[in-house]
């Protein structure tokens, strides 16, 4: 079961780990209506490294990409949720439109995004590499986003 942290806590908590020897890895997303597309590409992430740290947009964060009728669910309860997933070790909050201030503090290894992005339209791809890591494409679930479940939802 992993651990939700504030971003002031999670820099001291990352270093510890990186002090233990860990292989660090991030991603990051709006995770509003938890589905198979992020369990798979999750597990997929944390098999890439010892620590799998998960960055996930605030509300007002989700509101701006997503538009005034999203989140779904809140913060706290989609931090909760995917904390409790056992592929997660860290999960922390970001205000930012863009995981770059997360990325600075973590300063992982390998951060994972799915296959609707490529690494040079990335605005932390030059961030992570600059940190000495690397960007990781991993392929998406077909047909399974939470954008494709509110439209069915609402018929």
């Amino acid at each position: 079961m992993g651990t939700v942290l504030t971003r002031e806590s999670l820099g001291e908590h990352i270093d510890g780990l990186r002090k233990q020897g860990k292989r660090i890895v991030t991603t990051n997303g709006c995770f509003d209506i938890l589905h198979v597309g992020h369990v798979r590409i999750l597990k997929q992430s944390k098999a890439l490294g010892d620590i799998l740290v998960v960055g996930i947009n605030s509300d007002a964060s989700v509101s701006a990409l997503k538009g005034p009728e999203r989140p779904i669910n809140n913060q706290n309860d989609r931090a909760e949720l995917l904390s409790s997933l056992e592929c997660v070790d860290v999960v922390s909050i970001f205000d930012e439109g863009t995981p770059v201030e997360f990325i600075k503090v973590v300063k992982p290894d390998i951060h994972v995004k799915g296959a609707d992005y490529k690494p040079q339209d990335l605005e932390e791809t030059p961030v992570v590499e600059a940190l000495g890591g690397r960007v990781e494409i991993l392929p998406l679930v077909p047909q399974k986003s939470t954008t494709s479940l509110v439209q069915k939802i609402r018929g």
